[in-house]
């Protein structure tokens, strides 16, 4: 699993049969400290993420793994919202006290 946080959405009006319904998410990648990356991902949606939220994605085969997800042509899906992030004793990401 991998962090990133959602910076917008892709509509896609012409997709395969498999996709029609799925959320389309852009997310902005995070290291380990928070910060965010200079890479992107396209994402679907498996949980109602929203702009803003900090998000744990799969990506590859494990992607295919989620209800919405299964058997579905995706290489990356949304399967938590962050709530809290700590590492070593520090709080990273607290969503209750972003603005």
């Amino acid at each position: 699993m991998l962090l990133g946080k959602v910076i917008g959405t892709v509509v896609a009006s012409q997709k395969d049969i498999k996709l029609e319904g799925l959320k389309f998410q852009i997310l902005q990648l995070m290291d380990m400290n928070g910060q965010l990356t200079t890479n992107y991902v396209v994402a679907i949606d498996a949980v109602g993420a929203g702009v803003g939220e900090v998000v744990m994605y799969a990506s590859g085969s494990s992607a295919r793994q989620t209800s919405v997800t299964h058997n579905k042509p995706c290489d990356a899906v949304i399967m938590a919202i962050v709530d809290t992030w700590n590492m070593d004793g520090n709080t990273i990401f607290n969503k209750a006290e972003e603005g």
